[in-house]
């Protein structure tokens, strides 16, 4: 079983002071800590089970600074067998489609079963890299995956998706093919500090602009679909208000505020 995992480097704002930069297009980042994209993680951790089942390798591929190789030597940790950053200044920029075409430009010409992705980055909310990605590459996806199945010897999978409205629905799909992974599919494992120390030493392939063979209007935002214009932190709106009294007279109050604010 031949998979491509593709990871980003976020940083971690959950417990963070976000402070949003003099240009209003990102935030600082100097003073955060960066780590794995969160359903990242749960895609190599089905990687891991996979290869643990099935043999074959694991490639983990980032599009990212020089920092990003924290992030990909961490998933060596845990199993992976090679690392690819793709990395460039004039990839600064890119949005989802033009990250797309990155990933394609370094990938169309591997051999693989499956590439996984997380369902989207913690950092910016998107999930539209697996869907274009597969797209580029001319192969089918599947996306919000919360369960996989290998069958007919690796040439087909069966997997289950989540749908809206707490609905959910199993297909079939040939390989090779895209998926992306929900969190909470599996219980991502911790790296041994065994692997830790082997994933200094491995080396990790460095690809640019010119070694993908793209052009400068391929990437950034020359090549993106989507500009960022603003970044700002919502506005606070009004309190919450609280109904206090019987049950009864609680009741009838919060009717009232429904029907004053036309909800009934």
């Amino acid at each position: 079983m031949e998979t491509v995992v593709c990871v980003k480097h976020v940083p971690e704002t959950a417990e963070a002071d976000i402070v949003i930069r003099g240009d209003e297009r990102g935030i600082e980042e100097k003073d955060l800590t960066f780590d794995i994209n969160e359903a990242d993680n749960y895609a190599i951790e089905e990687a891991l089970l996979w290869k643990e089942k099935f043999g074959g390798s694991i490639t983990v591929i980032t599009v990212g600074p020089e920092d990003a190789n924290m992030t990909v030597r961490m998933c060596i940790a845990k199993g992976a067998d090679k690392a690819i950053r793709l990395g460039d200044e004039r990839f600064e920029g890119s949005d989802s489609y033009a990250i797309a075409k990155i990933l394609h430009a370094a990938l169309k010409d591997v051999e693989f079963d499956v590439v996984l992705t997380g369902i989207q980055a913690s950092d910016d909310g998107h999930g539209q890299v697996g869907p274009i990605l597969a797209q580029l590459l001319g192969i089918p996806h599947a996306a919000y995956v919360i369960e996989t199945e290998i069958v007919e010897e690796g040439k087909l999978a069966r997997v289950q998706r989540e749908l809206e409205g707490g609905l959910y629905e199993v297909v079939e799909i040939e390989l090779p093919a895209v998926f992306t992974i929900q969190t909470g599919i599996n219980e991502p494992r911790y790296a041994s500090i065994l692997g830790i120390r082997k994933a200094t030493k491995k080396e990790i392939a460095l690809s640019g602009l010119d070694d993908l063979g793209l052009q400068e209007d391929d990437v950034g935002e020359a090549g993106s679909k989507t500009r960022l214009e603003k970044l700002f932190l919502p506005p606070v709106g009004e309190r919450a208000q609280i109904l206090e009294g019987s049950p009864q007279e609680v009741s009838a109050a919060l009717a009232g505020l429904l029907k004053d604010k036309g909800v009934i």
